[in-house]
């Protein structure tokens, strides 16, 4: 009321036409209504028995028009619908960051952030003021993170356990996924895959292909790399010890292209005459080529018919047209240079490898490169019965793929199936009880918060969530600190027995995300708009 009572006393128009500003409760109504209802939009989707979503993306431009998406993934399914509220952006902007950092825990992130929201209402409600809800869960924040550190445990010494720990994440990740039938098998992937990369975290030597046909079981590791292209005509199909020289450069100058270019001549012999000079510019640029002692050459371009018959004539293999991403991890697999000029074959790095074959998957020729110079590349060929099946794999695979490697650097584990929310929750509890003033009431609610993620997972499941979270609170009082949800059988039990780990950075990257977000969206008691711009004027500017 304030707002208008203001306008009508002193009518001076402060916004242009089409601006504005929404004041203190109107701001924060809005602000959270925003948070929460994109929080409500991946709930279901949280924990081993989620739901999944279709997304279908509108049919007008961009590479995904009319696609359709089925998918379980927080942050894809946050990064395809298009948000307009301000703090909605704020919760798809964290479900992206924790993808681009630990690459799982997105949906986790989101409803964390939402369900302190969420919380926020009853406090201001009771007049608590925003700054000490703020202070309150900085050390809410901060009590939770060491309860997590305190019980976070690291096998790396130990590395028969610590590869069982590595098999138990990789199930736990999957268990949330379209995978979690075959998780064994693809956890069994996963793990081998990153094992070979050797505490590394860049996933670039582990390469992904999709084949439609068969079912999901009958994916598998390939060991060495696989690029998705045919090797010319007339061409040796396999070369052992090969020398392999990449390049990024146009192999399709031998004709002269009279489309769309004025050449001037006084007979068709001149023509001929300008073709033989092209022709033999291409062979300098052949045999040029050829002086870097290599029997295997792969173009980011294409090669015409008379490079590839100068090629097969010197039994070296061409592959032509190889996209730039294989192109590039090619490269950095083969440990060689992506060269586009040819003068200086003394200084170019030849990639290497053992043996490059051909073989069949499915429908499809594929080349292998076995036995290359970085000995942690490998493909995981996915198979599965529709396009949309196989995308949603490759998602679930790289989420895997990524907490392994992160696991890998930082070994330190939790346990999952809301043990370790809950063990953080009643740490945070017991700071709240310490806590003089009003403070305390911000702390706990911190708290409740932290107890909605099993909540929801045991809803998910369409158990009684309410008396599956008590009795997991009162198991946490009673010192059981590892005890969590068993959605199998919809109760609760010894995580330790059931070996469901979870990476501990992914963990406290949860927590630390979803609080800081939730803090700046509580910090904000204004929402200006700014006009829009005319469009007239930007036109004649152009």
């Amino acid at each position: 009321m304030r707002g208008d009572l203001s306008t009508a006393l002193n009518p001076i128009p402060l916004y242009k036409q089409g601006g504005g500003e929404e004041k203190a409760e109107v701001a924060r109504l809005s602000a959270f209504a925003g948070a929460l209802a994109v929080g409500d939009l991946v709930k279901s989707t949280l924990g081993p028995k989620g739901m999944d979503k279709i997304l279908q993306c509108s049919m007008h431009g961009g590479p995904d028009a009319g696609k359709l998406l089925v998918t379980n993934d927080g942050a894809t399914i946050l990064s395809k619908i298009g948000v307009d509220n301000p703090v909605a952006k704020v919760l798809v902007d964290i479900s992206k960051v924790q993808d681009d950092e630990v690459g799982d825990g997105t949906t986790s992130v989101v409803v964390l952030a939402s369900e302190l929201l969420r919380e926020t209402e009853n406090l201001l409600a009771q007049k608590i003021h925003p700054q000490i809800i703020i202070s309150g869960w900085r050390k809410a924040t901060n009590e939770a993170v060491r309860s997590l550190e305190s019980t976070a445990k690291n096998n790396s010494s130990n590395l028969e356990q610590f590869k069982n720990d590595l098999m138990n994440i990789a199930r736990t990740t999957l268990s949330s996924k379209i995978l979690q039938g075959k998780k064994d098998h693809f956890a069994k992937l996963c793990v081998e895959a990153v094992l070979k990369l050797q505490g590394k975290t860049d996933l670039q030597g582990i390469q992904i292909i999709k084949r439609l046909g068969n079912n999901m079981s009958d994916s598998y590791l390939e060991e060495g790399f696989l690029l998705e292209k045919r090797i010319g005509i007339n061409m040796p199909k396999r070369i052992e010890n090969a020398r392999i020289l990449i390049a990024n450069t146009p192999m399709d100058t031998d004709k002269v292209k009279i489309f769309g270019s004025r050449v001037r001549v006084d007979s068709v012999l001149k023509v001929a005459e300008l073709e033989l000079a092209e022709k033999e510019k291409m062979k300098d640029k052949v045999d040029k080529i050829l002086q870097h002692d290599c029997n295997v050459f792969i173009n980011r371009q294409l090669i015409y018919d008379y490079p590839d018959q100068l090629f097969a004539q010197k039994g070296v293999m061409a592959i032509e047209h190889a996209d730039f991403e294989g192109v590039e991890r090619l490269a950095q697999v083969l440990g060689g240079d992506i060269v586009s000029t040819f003068d200086t074959p003394d200084k170019v790095r030849l990639g290497k490898c053992n043996l490059i074959e051909e073989i069949i998957i499915g429908e499809d020729k594929l080349i292998k490169f076995s036995g290359v110079a970085q000995g942690e590349a490998c493909t995981i060929v996915l198979r599965g019965a529709t396009q949309q099946i196989l995308d949603e794999a490759e998602r679930s695979i790289h989420d895997v793929l990524c907490v392994l490697s992160q696991t890998v650097k930082e070994p330190r584990i939790c346990y999952g199936g809301g043990s370790a929310e809950m063990l953080m929750a009643t740490a945070v509890s017991q700071l709240a009880e310490k806590t003089p003033g009003k403070e305390s009431v911000a702390i706990e609610s911190f708290a409740r918060a932290l107890r909605q993620l099993p909540t929801i997972i045991a809803d998910n499941a369409g158990y009684d969530s309410s008396e599956l979270v008590a009795n997991l609170r009162a198991a946490h009082a009673s010192g059981k600190s590892t005890y969590g949800l068993d959605m199998e059988n919809g109760q609760i039990t010894d995580m330790v027995q059931l070996g469901i780990l979870e990476s501990f950075h992914l963990k406290r990257q949860v927590v630390i995300s979803a609080a800081e977000a939730a803090e700046m969206v509580l910090r904000i008691d204004n929402i200006i708009r700014a006009p829009p711009r005319p469009r007239q004027r930007d036109m004649r500017h152009h």
